[in-house]
């Protein structure tokens, strides 16, 4: 009995990873607006009512489609091999480079979806914005902790400023239609400008 529970359970998983994968292929092309749910499921070989066991609406599938990547890039990010700008760094970069290897319209839709309260019908999502902010903490918190940062080092408040900088650049690309490379630019700030607001709070052995 437990055996064919699990089989069913890993069926499950692989059903609704191919509907997410699908979804991203046909939303980068063709936006969510122009995206059909039996476009979807169409492509996936399976009916509509599959869809609906796993989703509530099409809107659900965008913010699904990125919950586990943005947790392990901090993972990666805090096992980084390096120093702590090193780390904060492959953390910026790496988030920017995701989002933009998604694809432009995916970002347009989940900046539109997660800025509008109404259409955010996941409780992740509605968290997005604070969860990307415990990540930078999480980030900082660590660079104090082994030694590389000041114990005084104002944890949230840098936080807060360098989740807003990623948030502005990519709000940035969205509206410049993709024009240039988010993860380029993100690694302009972060070679250009990053060292100067860290140097503050950096230890005098890890500068």
């Amino acid at each position: 009995m437990s055996e064919k529970m699990t089989n069913r359970k890993l069926a499950a998983l692989e059903t609704k990873r191919k509907l997410l994968e699908t979804a991203k292929v046909i939303i980068r092309e063709k936006g969510l607006v122009n995206t059909s749910i039996e476009e979807i499921t169409k492509a996936c070989g399976v009916s509509n009512g599959t869809f609906y066991t796993y989703f509530k609406r099409k809107e659900d599938v965008v913010f699904a489609i990125s919950h586990d990547m943005f947790r392990e890039i901090y993972d990666k990010a805090q096992s980084y091999d390096g120093s702590f700008m090193d780390r904060l760094a492959f953390y910026m970069v790496t988030f920017s480079g995701h989002i933009e290897r998604d694809g432009l319209k995916l970002c347009q839709e989940w900046v539109r979806n997660t800025v509008d309260p109404d259409l955010v019908g996941s409780p992740y999502d509605r968290e997005k914005l604070r969860m990307d902010n415990d990540s930078m903490k999480g980030m900082i918190r660590m660079g104090v902790k082994q030694g590389e940062l000041k114990e005084d080092t104002p944890i949230d408040a840098l936080a807060n400023a360098l989740t807003d900088i990623i948030y502005g650049e990519m709000l940035c690309w969205d509206m410049a239609g993709g024009s240039y490379s988010f993860e380029e630019r993100t690694k302009t700030f972060c070679k250009m400008f990053l060292p100067a607001i860290m140097k503050p709070y950096l230890n005098g052995n890890f500068k």
